[in-house]
């Protein structure tokens, strides 16, 4: 299902959901991140999706890793909170969702690289290299915050 994303755009279509969904920002030891080429919006971003009832968010963290990339992973911390109702995204259904997302740390555990329907490439990158990567600004916005060296998250 194809994606547009609205930001700050005074011709956004009006929001009718809001689903609780999450980003899992994973380095591995040579601080490259992981990162997905989305199949709905053809951009890159960290692997995430949303929350399915009964499931407790650090286990929609990594069910949603494993899902879009094929690795395990075990949830360190929250970097950042995400609700920006001027962050919209239009879904060819006609659902039109408002930003609500938690970003986590989560810790490499093993597993194989493998794409899925939402992602068609699965890789480990620079943070140089993200920089040249077509990738939207609510995404550049939680790797900034997550890779930077404050303690505290960032709530917005």
């Amino acid at each position: 299902m194809g994606r547009t994303d609205y930001i700050d755009d005074p011709d956004a279509p009006a929001i009718n959901s809001v689903v609780p969904s999450v980003v899992a920002i994973v380095q591995d030891d040579q601080g490259r991140v992981l990162m997905i080429h989305k199949t709905d919006n053809d951009k890159w971003a960290l692997p995430g999706g949303g929350h399915e009832p009964g499931e407790a968010i650090s286990d929609t963290v990594i069910r949603e890793v494993k899902e879009e990339t094929g690795y395990d992973v075990e949830v360190e911390t929250i970097t950042g909170t995400y609700t920006n109702p001027n962050h919209r995204m239009a879904y060819d259904d006609g659902e039109v969702r408002q930003q609500f997302s938690i970003a986590f740390r989560a810790r490499l555990l093993g597993g194989t690289p493998r794409t899925s329907s939402e992602s068609s490439e699965v890789e480990w990158l620079t943070p140089e290299q993200i920089e040249q990567l077509d990738v939207h600004p609510s995404m550049r916005l939680r790797l900034q915050h997550a890779l930077s060296d404050s303690e505290r998250p960032f709530i917005g």
